[in-house]
C-alpha cells in the first residue's frame, strides 16, 4: 500500500497491513541486518591468530552437565570457550567475571583451562555457595584425573597380557554404563568426546558428591529413583563407594614394614615424599584458581583495590543484568588491565535510559544504561519501559509452540484497569512481582497484588473485582494478538539496545576490534548475543 509505512497508516497511524509488518520486522533483526557473526567463525579467528601461544587447557579437569541445568550446560561451555581463546590471543591468565552468581562459568575456566578467575557478584550468599560449589567440583575433578590415569594404566597391562586374557582384560578396562546400559567410551582424541565421557561419570559420582540445594538442579531429577540422600552426599565414604569397583585403584596387600629391607623401605620412602610434594604443589596452584568476592560494581569501581594481584585480565559477564552490562563494558574501556571483553546482557527492562519520550535528558543521574553510543545520545534515543520489557521475550521459543503466558498476562491486564478506575493509578514505583502463581483466582489475584501496592482492598467487594474479569474476558483473542505483535517486535528492539554497545565500542579509540557474536542457541537460551571486543589489534 503506497499509502503506507511498514504496514501502518500514514494517514490513522493504525496497523493496515500485519504482513508488511512482520516482514519489516524480520530484516530490522539482528538476523536479517546481518550484522552477528557465528561463534564458529570467531574461534576459528582466534585460534588462527593464537598459533604460537601454547594451549593452557588442563588434563580432564571438566565440569559435568549433572552439575548444572540444561541451560547452563549449554551456556557456560560455549562462552567459556572463546573466552579462553581471548584471553589466548591476549597472552593473559587472569579473568574478571562481572555479576558471577553461583559461579558456574569461573569454576569452568578455573578448572577446564587453567585460567585464574575472580568473580564478583554483589550477594555474599552467591559468592559463599559459589565458593563451596568450586571446591565440590574440585574433588569430582580430582577422583576424575585419578581414574583417567588408573585406566590408562589398566589398557597399557591390557596390551601385555596373552592373548588368552585378552576378553577378561576388556571387560575390567570398561567405563561403567550409564543408566540405560550405554558404555562409555574411553580414550577420546579430542575434547568433545572427551566432554561426554565425563557426563556419564558424573551420572554416578555426582549424586554422591554434591548436597541438593534450593539453588542447585537437584540431583534427584537428574538420576530419579537412583539418586542417594543427603547424608550420603555428606560422607567421604559413600563419594568414593558409590564409583565402579574398576575406577578406583586397588590396592595391593599391605606387606609389614618389618618384612622390607632396607633398600625397599627407602625406596617407598622417598615415592612418598616426591608425591606429597607434587600434590602440594598442585593444590597450591588450584587454591587460588578461583576466588569468589562480594562487591557492588559500577563503571567507576577501582579493581585494583578490589583484586591486589589484578594484572592484566579479560573481563566478562554472562547474563549480566540491567546497568550491569553496560558497566561491564565501560570498565573494559577505562581500564587500561582489560585486555579484552566478552559480555552477554539480560534484564532490559532494568535498564536505566538517559532520554524521556520528549528528548529531555535526565540531568541528576551522570551514568545511563541506555544510550551508550555517541550516534544515539546524539538522537536522544529513548525506548521506555513496555519497549524494554518486549525486548526480554522469546520469539523462538514462541514461534515452536512455546507459548506465552497468556492468563497471568489478561490477569495484569485487567488489574490495570482495576487501578486506573478506583485507584487513579496509572504508574508506581512498586511492583507486583509474580503474584499469579501463588493466587488461586482473579479475585485472590487481585487482592493479592493490591496488598503488594500498599492499597486499600476493602473498597472492592469480590462481586466488582469478579465483574470486571468477566466484562474483558470477550476480548482475550485482542489481547492475544497484541502480545504476538510485541514478540514479533521483540527482537528489534533487543537489536536497537545490543548494536548501541557495539557502536559505543566501535567509537573508542583503544579498542582495535569488535563484534556482536551469537554464542548459544536462541531456543535454549534467548539471550544469545555478546558484545566482543579487544584491545589488540589484528584478532576479530
Amino acid at each position: 500500500n503506497e499509502n503506507s509505512s511498514f504496514g501502518f497508516c500514514d494517514t490513522t497511524k493504525k496497523l493496515v497491513d500485519v504482513a508488511a509488518l512482520l516482514r519489516t520486522a524480520k530484516a530490522h533483526s539482528l538476523a536479517g541486518l546481518g550484522v552477528c557473526v557465528q561463534r564458529e567463525a570467531v574461534m576459528e579467528t582466534l585460534r588462527r591468530m593464537s598459533a604460537d601461544v601454547q594451549d593452557g587447557v588442563s588434563d580432564g579437569a571438566l565440569l559435568p552437565d549433572e552439575f548444572m541445568n540444561s541451560k547452563k550446560a549449554h551456556e557456560v561451555p560455549a562462552m567459556a570457550e572463546v573466552v579462553a581463546s581471548l584471553a589466548k590471543c591476549c597472552r593473559v591468565k587472569q579473568v574478571i567475571d562481572v555479576g558471577s552468581g553461583k559461579g558456574y562459568l569461573c569454576s569452568y575456566l578455573s578448572l577446564r583451562y587453567g585460567l585464574q578467575v575472580f568473580g564478583i557478584d554483589c550477594s555474599s550468599v552467591n559468592t559463599h555457595g559459589a565458593q563451596e560449589r568450586n571446591r565440590k567440583l574440585k574433588k569430582f575433578s580430582r577422583a576424575y584425573q585419578q581414574h583417567s590415569r588408573v585406566k590408562s594404566n589398566q589398557d597399557v597391562s591390557a596390551k601385555d597380557s596373552s592373548s588368552g586374557k585378552e576378553e577378561e582384560g576388556e571387560k575390567a578396562n570398561q567405563w561403567p554404563t550409564d543408566q540405560k546400559g550405554t558404555a562409555v567410551e574411553d580414550n577420546k582424541k579430542d575434547e568433545e568426546k572427551e566432554d561426554h565421557a565425563c557426563v556419564n561419570m558424573a551420572e554416578v559420582q555426582s549424586c554422591a558428591s554434591l548436597e541438593p540445594t534450593n539453588n542447585d538442579l537437584s540431583i534427584a531429577n537428574v538420576l530419579g529413583d537412583n539418586a542417594l540422600d543427603s547424608t550420603d552426599a555428606d560422607s567421604e565414604d559413600s563419594f568414593f563407594t558409590a564409583l565402579s569397583p574398576d575406577i578406583m585403584e586397588q590396592a595391593t596387600p599391605r606387606v609389614p614394614p618389618s618384612q622390607l629391607s632396607l633398600e625397599e623401605r627407602e625406596r617407598r620412602k622417598r615415592v612418598n615424599l616426591e608425591r606429597k610434594a607434587r600434590n602440594g604443589k598442585a593444590n597450591a596452584d588450584n587454591n587460588h584458581l578461583f576466588s569468589p568476592l562480594t562487591s557492588y560494581v559500577t563503571a567507576d569501581t577501582e579493581l585494583k583495590t578490589l583484586i591486589t594481584e589484578l594484572e592484566d585480565a579479560v573481563m566478562v559477564g554472562l547474563h549480566t543484568c540491567g546497568d550491569l552490562a553496560s558497566s561491564t563494558l565501560r570498565m573494559f574501556v577505562a581500564k587500561p588491565e582489560l585486555q579484552a571483553v566478552c559480555s552477554v546482557g539480560c534484564c532490559y527492562h532494568l535498564l536505566s535510559e538517559m532520554f524521556d519520550q520528549d528528548g529531555q535528558a535526565d540531568c541528576e543521574t551522570a551514568v545511563f544504561g541506555f544510550p551508550m553510543s555517541q550516534y544515539l545520545t546524539e538522537r536522544a534515543c529513548f525506548c521506555g519501559r513496555n519497549a524494554r520489557m518486549s525486548a526480554c521475550l522469546a520469539l523462538e521459543r514462541v514461534s515452536v509452540g512455546g507459548g506465552l503466558p497468556m492468563e497471568s498476562l489478561f490477569f495484569r491486564a485487567v488489574l490495570h484497569v482495576i487501578l486506573r478506575d478506583h485507584y487513579d493509578a496509572h504508574k508506581s514505583e512498586k511492583r507486583v512481582g509474580n503474584v499469579y502463581s501463588k493466587a488461586s483466582s482473579f479475585v485472590d489475584y487481585v487482592r493479592r497484588a493490591l496488598r503488594k501496592l500498599d492499597l486499600d482492598e476493602s473498597k472492592l467487594s469480590d462481586s466488582v473485582i469478579q465483574s470486571y474479569h468477566d466484562l474483558y474476558s470477550p476480548r482475550m483473542n485482542e489481547m492475544v494478538a497484541f502480545n504476538m505483535l510485541k514478540v514479533t517486535l521483540a527482537p528489534c528492539i533487543e537489536g536497537l539496545i545490543l548494536l548501541d554497545r557495539l557502536c559505543y565500542l566501535k567509537e573508542q579509540e583503544n579498542v582495535s576490534d569488535s563484534a556482536l557474536v551469537q554464542l548459544f542457541d536462541p531456543l535454549l537460551s534467548p539471550r544469545c548475543y555478546a558484545v566482543v571486543g579487544i584491545k589488540r589489534r589484528g584478532i576479530l
